[in-house]
């Protein structure tokens, strides 16, 4: 309590609370330095002690280069594991069972076409194959299969000094366990983003399976030539034996097709699988595997194959549709399945004829290395696919896959958005230099030709005109939503640039989209797939029933202003060389990218559309290769030979073929006779004689009064039939 009367005693309680706080702040101090002074000390005696261990001199070097190798190994694991972290997400779902299905293929008339999937009731366990047809396989494709983690460092540093030797790729570096990676969870294409993840999985699968398992799983899962997916299957394809029951000279061929199944198949190129065989058994020898003696009888008898001359799988667009099998069927359904296609085995055998004979012919001049095709008719049955120049030197499927530049045949969508929202082939546009933001799109001839139409603009493929009508009326996003609603199902940049065709899209998606125009506006309704029964008969998919009907995504207007369009420029455009023969209406839009990387033709008549695109694989630019030309010409074969004796259907929009022009098909395919200059881009094959639409109605009409009948009963067990009322169930 102060005292106000005795100020000297009010100052005593002040000077007790400044006394205390100095001698805490003097203790505090007195702590920390003392703590410091001790810290020093040992710090001091820990250096003191840790001299005497000092390296100096090269030892001094080799530690500062294993500090610093610890210190970027830290980095680098950390780096691997986030590389890893994209890898490990392919083996999220049930892995295991992605091969478990067992589908049969038919194609549109009923025939089987093919197989896809593995029965496994049909596997064999490593412990029963021949012994010699292991050593085989191991002493060509992975001799130190057994020793090493997944990743053969050895091998892969003998394959690169090999290579390195060589002068380019003679010896491969990848494991079994590699390849069963890429076989179970990867695609074929070849990027750096695919070997890092092959590597990761390879380890995963090292981790979680024997080595027994793992060889299993590939003998089972790799593709062995012919259509044929595992050894027991090959096997009996071109033995027609069990794998248990090979020779060692069939085993030495067997083991020959893993490296190039295509080009060592002996169905294909005998004398070629016998000189592999050889080198297999070469291999067996220089391993240490077996000895020459045992090999020598199997060097002078060659193994001999089962004739299958005429056969051919339809690899590519088996692929696509066993993966549209599965995904249609559902996870809980039958993994045993029959699956009736829409696959035309004529116009696949027209389709692979027109890609490899422009392969063959301008492939090397043209540096053209790849190409793909896919063939749809009317209703949206895919008829035809082309996904690569060899199904056995890649399966990467380059069709529904492969994500390319579609150039300017991807500008009919901002065409058709322009006829939807009012324009007309006659409107008029300016051609002229115009920028958006810093990007100025170029003419291809570096030229402007004023004030033009919009089918000039269309036709004579102008770079501009699409920019413009873009940037001043519609902005991109209503681009985008177009080019989705027409069938493209590949997402879409939102830049300035795709008018002129810069975000990438499959052969597939501008084949669905351009069948738009040939239905006169409504939906493609793509499929490969018409009906799915499992091994009971039981109908688990049929499209018919099971998908709703097509969706209108032009106006009528908007779709045969557009044909107007593009059925001229075959004519006097871009396309002259895919005009086909006999005057049957052909329309379709060209299209060429920067450098000359990408060529397509994208064109349709009342019957069918085909898209075709021809590039390389490592987007190396074209010998100055557009689309109106070779692209053009491979959709003029293709479709000149879709088109013999069938009626033809118009473009709507686009004045019907006349009687004559079908009357002179006929005559041209029962004849035999060819229109004048027409011999270079006609095929050879005969398309076969088919019913005409009157006849193939009246079959249908009965086939469904047969369908829709009600069932006949009453038939005793002792054959006497009773009477039985019409309409009786």
């Amino acid at each position: 309590m102060t005292d106000p009367e005795d100020p000297s005693k009010n100052e005593k309680p002040r000077i007790r609370k400044r006394f205390f706080f100095l001698q805490l702040d003097a203790a505090l101090d007195s702590a920390l330095w003392t703590l410091g002074d001790r810290l020093a000390s040992t710090w001091q005696s820990i250096t003191i002690f840790f001299q005497r261990f000092r390296a100096r001199g090269l030892w001094k070097a080799l530690f500062e280069v294993a500090g610093e190798a610890m210190t970027l190994g830290t980095a680098g694991f950390v780096l691997l594991l986030a590389l890893a972290q994209p890898a490990f997400q392919e083996t999220k779902d049930d892995w295991r069972k992605r091969g478990d299905y067992a589908v049969t293929f038919l194609d549109r008339y009923g025939n089987q076409i093919g197989h896809r999937g593995i029965i496994h009731e049909k596997s064999v366990p490593v412990d029963d194959l021949p012994d010699y047809f292991v050593k085989a396989l191991l002493s060509t494709e992975d001799r130190r299969f057994f020793d090493h983690f997944g990743i053969d460092l050895i091998g892969l540093f003998r394959a690169i000094s090999t290579n390195a030797r060589a002068g380019g790729v003679v010896q491969g570096g990848s494991t079994l366990t590699q390849q069963l990676a890429k076989n179970l969870f990867l695609s074929s294409e070849r990027s750096i983003e695919r070997k890092i993840k092959e590597a990761f999985l390879a380890l995963w699968l090292e981790s979680h399976l024997s080595k027994k398992e793992i060889l299993r799983l590939y003998l089972d899962r790799t593709y062995m030539g012919a259509g044929t997916f595992g050894a027991e299957a090959a096997a009996q394809y071109y033995f027609g034996k069990d794998i248990t029951d090979v020779s060692l000279a069939e085993a030495a061929m067997m083991a020959g097709l893993f490296k190039a199944p295509t080009k060592y198949s002996p169905t294909v190129n005998l004398p070629a699988a016998r000189a592999r065989a050889n080198d297999v058994l070469t291999n067996l020898v220089q391993s240490g595997f077996m000895t020459e003696g045992q090999v020598v009888a199997a060097r002078r008898n060659p193994a001999s194959v089962v004739d299958r001359a005429g056969s051919q799988s339809p690899d590519y667009f088996l692929d696509w549709a066993f993966d549209e099998a599965k995904r249609l069927a559902g996870p809980k359904s039958s993994h045993t399945l029959f699956v009736k296609t829409t696959f035309d085995p004529q116009l696949q055998q027209a389709a692979d004829e027109s890609m490899q004979s422009t392969l063959r012919q301008y492939g090397e001049s043209a540096h053209i290395g790849q190409g793909a095709l896919v063939l749809i008719e009317n209703g949206g049955a895919v008829r035809a696919m082309v996904g690569g120049r060899d199904y056995g030197e890649s399966q990467f499927n380059r069709a529904t896959r492969a994500l390319r530049q579609p150039g300017s045949s991807f500008k009919v969508y901002t065409y058709a958005l322009a006829m939807e929202n009012g324009f007309t082939p006659e409107s008029m546009i300016t051609d002229a230099p115009i920028s958006w933001g810093n990007w100025t799109p170029q003419n291809y001839e570096r030229s402007y030709e004023g004030r033009v139409s919009l089918m000039t603009g269309l036709a004579k493929s102008i770079n501009t005109i699409p920019v413009r009508l873009a940037k001043e009326h519609f902005g991109i996003p209503p681009i985008i939503k177009m080019a989705h609603d027409m069938g493209v199902e590949t997402p879409i940049k939102n830049d300035v640039t795709i008018p002129i065709g810069t975000s990438e899209v499959t052969i597939m998606d501008q084949a669905t989209a351009y069948g738009v125009f040939m239905s006169g506006g409504m939906q493609t309704r793509r499929h490969g797939v018409t009906q799915i029964t499992d091994d009971t008969g039981k109908i688990i998919y049929d499209f018919n029933r099971d998908e709703p009907p097509a969706k209108r995504v032009l106006s009528e207007q908007a779709a045969t202003s557009m044909n107007r369009i593009l059925v001229t420029i075959p004519v006097n455009g871009t396309a002259r060389r895919a005009a086909l023969d006999n005057a049957i209406p052909t329309a379709g839009k060209t299209g060429t990218t920067q450098s000359y990387r990408d060529a397509w033709f994208v064109g349709f008549t009342g019957n069918f559309t085909c898209a075709v695109w021809l590039g390389n694989d490592d987007f190396s630019p074209t010998n100055r290769i557009t689309g109106g030309s070779l692209p053009a010409a491979t959709f003029k074969k293709l479709m000149d030979y879709a088109h013999e004796g069938i009626p033809l259907r118009p473009i709507p929009g686009i004045d019907n073929p006349t009687p004559a022009i079908i009357a002179s098909n006929v005559s041209n395919q029962t004849t035999g006779e060819k229109k004048p200059g027409s011999e270079e881009t006609r095929l050879s094959i005969e398309r076969p004689r088919m019913l005409s639409p009157a006849s193939t109605k009246l079959i249908e009409t009965i086939g469904k009064a047969l369908s829709d009948a009600a069932p006949l009963s009453g038939a005793s067990a002792d054959g006497v039939t009773v009477p039985v009322q019409v309409g009786s169930k």
